[in-house]
């Protein structure tokens, strides 16, 4: 169906994508002029792909269409509007000239919140559904006939932008497709919009987002939440204006003990507590708010409002509980004229003397295996509330005597303010390596340094596998819950889902990913994984197993997968954090503490992770990381003999010497992710176009570095020249640049070294008689940039054939018409086996190539589709062992047998 797309933002973009993969034909594109010299999303999409694009500053002037507009548009000759997203008005000449009409999408449940600012009325009214509305449009403010609706729940601390991104965006991307669908299927419904139950409100705007305190505590967090994060609900306090974010009713177990906040009508002052600002509705309910932002721009935590406010309250784990009632009954104890002893209960108000200080602390070190703690710490700690939360930081390794000092290096980018440790992290300390040596880390972007980082010595690693030793077999990781461990992980997974801008521009800055792919995959993946493998923790079991009996008596077997230790992760440059992450929440989950070593070129991310762990409550000593050069700070990791375990992801010429090393230090147990030379088999009878965009992507993904990138695409004969064509068609749209720009598709290699290997790669394969169709040179600009390039008449005996080049170097090569076993053949002679890929429409032959191919991970018409709950890793001299999925546990789980006899 011919579709003109009216509209703007990255939804108009995902929809308008979307349509084209289902095959309409979007014969033009109408959105906003370029803002600030930056074009809006859909139209650089669409400008991408050579649809006709047309930005509109109006369309009407003085309530009359715009003659050579309606031109414009009339010419195309579209049979349908779609609206996704569209803040013009829209003349009726245009809306009602396709012959299908026009649809728009709505963010709200019609006829209820009608107008802009729909889902923040959602909010604001308390509306227990949520949902959008597809309509045909009208000549009225979204009064046209239903198409389609569909409705989520609104969760209790759900914001704007919490309900936009878990069902709103993704969900309304897919229902205006599936509603462009009914159309053209003939199967559309017109059902007219009842008035009954119909509302309509105007645009929240600053000035009309101002509080009333007169009402209900629950009416107030609908109002904040519903304001978050734009406009933002604010109230006048301490002669300023004040704005309040992330608001919640759950205040269960919060007293309202703090410093007060005076508040002009409020029904009482808020309190600034440890937990947050308590804030009262006129029924006396408290509502908790723990962010706000000053009238200068500035946000901090509500807690920290007073300059004297002290950090957040710690949620306690299960064990942490347990030993919180322990030191309950020793209270009770000493006071025995206190009945019972509450949060808020006062030492030394109860009675107790100083001689019963020295009781208590030698009470508490007893229950607490030895715990460091001072009779001053009684004093600074008076209710049994705050003596609590200094015991458990205490037994964190957090105790706010000793918090951890980081000294950041702040840059503002990308619109904020980025904040970057940049020290060595060991037992919960951000330090200098010893001799505080330091090296320059580049921005691969510009070569410019972005800052110094600590270099580890050898030294580094023996404290810091110490630390982590001490954390697994003495401190708290080893013995709380299974449950609680997992509580934890999902802590720091929604610590580094809040800080995700942040992470994905210092990747971006560090590492040289594009931003857009970074927030999705790099940093989102990221995520995803720390959640995936925190749901596991508790559920890691072993099994009874029947054996033959001891007659006369009887036996019982069982098995315990327990943690193996201390263990040693080194990470590569190409995607920093995401590599991390894969191999460290694994780790973690199965109960181990971790060294883990970056990539020298790429530590930010990295110890910026350092820190969440910190926010997030991991103890001390579960994770330390050394930044430095790989040949001194790896190796002695591959021959501490306390370290159990290593997880490698890098070349195999370094696996190799890994598993040597690992072998004759004390045979630790070692999972190896290795170099690929992932075959892409493309045959004749596939969907051309799907594979020419999948083709591109398996290449040129993350700028080439990316461990299963097609290292080789054999395509077959009859289609191989046009498959070619429409490749180096595609390499031109391509746009290379700053990787923070959002329209940037191809960023900087990663440093320079690598950069000069990818000249010299080229160089070969044109020396070996390969022809290089396009690229295959740097780009005239500063920084590390190389252009995507295309090898054609490749044969089997070159260098460029055999060998990765982890680059945007597409490599190319025929294969005759029907030959299924000769290129099966081909692509099976290579030692590598990490990834693979067959593009056909036959279904008996994908399943007979995907079982041919000898590779960890085969894809059928798609690549690089991994997910966290599948297992990822490689065959042959790609290495062995599982990231990812189930199987990645028993990488990080020893099995041990228990037998019973009775």
């Amino acid at each position: 169906m011919k579709i003109a797309v009216i509209g703007q933002s990255l939804f108009g973009q995902e929809v308008y994508c979307q349509l084209r993969k289902e095959g309409h034909d979007v014969v033009g594109v109408f959105t906003i002029p370029d803002k600030d010299g930056k074009a809006d999303p859909l139209g650089l999409a669409a400008e991408k792909d050579g649809v006709p694009v047309f930005k509109i500053p109006r369309w009407r002037a003085r309530g009359q269409v715009l003659p050579d507009v309606l031109a414009k548009y009339q010419a195309l000759g579209a049979e349908l509007n779609v609206l996704p997203f569209c803040s013009q008005f829209i003349p009726m000449e245009v809306i009602n000239g396709p012959r299908h009409g026009s649809i728009i999408y709505h963010p709200s449940l019609l006829p209820r919140h009608r107008g802009a600012s729909a889902i923040n009325w959602t909010l604001i009214h308390g509306d227990k559904k949520a949902g959008f509305t597809i309509f045909w449009a009208d000549d009225g403010l979204d009064t046209g006939d239903l198409l389609l609706q569909k409705e989520c729940e609104v969760l209790p601390d759900d914001t704007v932008s919490t309900l936009y991104n878990r069902f709103l965006f993704p969900e309304g991307i897919k229902g205006m497709v599936e509603a462009v669908r009914l159309i053209a299927e003939g199967t559309a419904i017109r059902l007219p919009q009842p008035e009954e139950g119909a509302t309509y409100e105007g645009i929240q705007k600053k000035e009309t987002a101002r509080i009333n305190w007169d009402q209900p505590a629950e009416a107030i967090h609908n109002w904040i939440r519903g304001n978050d994060k734009v406009p933002g609900a604010w109230t006048e306090a301490c002669e300023q204006k004040l704005t309040f974010f992330n608001s919640t009713l759950n205040t269960s177990g919060l007293v309202p003990e703090g410093e007060a906040l005076p508040i002009p009508g409020a029904h009482r002052p808020g309190v600034v507590t440890k937990a947050g600002l308590i804030l009262f509705g006129n029924d006396d309910r408290m509502l908790l708010v723990k962010n706000i932002q000053l009238e200068d721009g500035r946000m901090l935590p509500a807690s920290q409002f007073f300059k004297g406010g002290s950090s957040s309250a710690l949620e306690l784990t299960e064990a942490e509980l347990a030993t919180a009632e322990a030191v309950r009954s020793a209270w009770q104890r000493i006071l025995p004229n206190v009945l019972e002893v509450e949060d808020s209960t006062d030492f030394f108000k109860s009675g107790a003397a100083s001689v019963d200080v020295v009781r208590l602390v030698e009470e508490v070190k007893e229950l607490c295996d030895g715990l460091e703690l001072e009779n001053e710490d009684v004093y600074m700690a008076t209710t049994f509330g705050d003596f609590i939360q200094l015991l458990v930081r205490k037994l964190r390794g957090e105790d706010e005597e000793n918090e951890c000092v980081i000294d950041y290096v702040e840059k503002t980018v990308n619109k904020l303010v980025v904040r970057m440790p940049h020290q060595l992290f060991i037992g919960g300390k951000f330090t200098d390596g010893e001799g505080t040596e330091t090296y320059d880390n580049i921005n691969p972007t510009d070569g410019s340094v972005i800052c110094q980082v600590s270099l580890a010595q050898v030294s580094d690693v023996d404290k810091a596998v110490a630390a982590a030793k001490d954390a697994f077999e003495n401190g708290l990781w080893g013995k709380i819950n299974a449950r609680d461990r997992g509580r934890l992980l999902y802590r720091l997974a929604d610590l580094m889902e809040q800080h995700q801008e942040e992470l994905a521009t210092i990747e971006s800055l560090d590492a040289g990913a594009v931003y857009t792919l970074a927030l999705k995959t790099h940093v989102g993946m990221s995520i995803q994984t720390f959640r995936y493998f925190a749901g596991w923790c508790d559920k890691i079991q072993g099994s009874t197993i029947p054996i033959n009996q001891a007659r006369p008596n009887r036996n019982l077997t069982l098995t315990k997968k327990e943690p193996i230790g201390v263990c040693g992760i080194i990470i590569p440059w190409n995607y920093p954090l995401m590599m991390l992450s894969w191999k460290t929440a694994a780790c973690l989950a199965a109960g181990n503490t971790v060294v883990i070593k970056p990539a020298q070129v790429t530590p930010l991310t990295a110890l910026k992770f350092a820190e969440l762990t910190l926010k997030a409550g991991i103890p001390k000593g579960v994770v330390n990381i050394l930044p430095g050069a790989g040949s001194p700070i790896g190796q002695r990791l591959l021959d501490h003999p306390d370290v159990r375990k290593i997880g490698f992801t890098g070349s195999t010429e370094v696996g190799k010497h890994i598993m040597k090393s690992c072998a004759l230090s004390n045979l630790k147990k070692v999972s190896l992710e290795l170099g690929g030379k992932s075959p892409l088999i493309i045959f004749a009878d596939c969907d051309l176009s799907k594979a020419v965009q999948m083709g591109m992507s398996s290449v040129f993904f993350n700028k080439g570095e990316n461990c299963i990138a097609a290292g080789r695409l054999f395509v077959e004969d009859s289609i191989h020249d046009q498959f070619v064509q429409k490749v180096v068609e595609e390499v031109g749209k391509m746009k290379i640049g700053d990787p923070l720009d959002r329209s940037t598709n191809h960023g900087p290699q990663n440093h320079e070294a690598h950069l000069k290997k990818l000249l010299e790669y080229c160089q070969r394969g044109v020396k070996e008689g390969a022809t290089l169709v396009c690229g295959g040179h740097q780009v005239p600009r500063p920084g590390f940039f190389f252009e995507p390039t295309v090898f054609t008449d490749v044969e089997d005996h070159m260098f460029i054939a055999k060998e990765e080049s982890f680059g945007p170097i597409m490599i190319i090569s025929r294969f005759a018409d029907g030959d299924m076993d000769a290129v099966l053949s081909r692509a099976s002679a290579t030692e590598f086996g990490l990834a693979s890929g067959v593009f056909t429409r036959d279904i008996s032959k994908a399943l007979y190539v995907s079982d041919k191919l000898q590779a960890g991970t085969v894809f059928v018409n798609t690549y690089n589709k991994t997910d966290v709950a599948a297992p990822f890793g490689g065959f042959k001299q790609s290495g062995f062992g599982k990231d990812l999925g189930e199987e990645a546990l028993n990488e990080y789980l020893r099995v041990k047998t228990v037998t019973f006899e009775y």
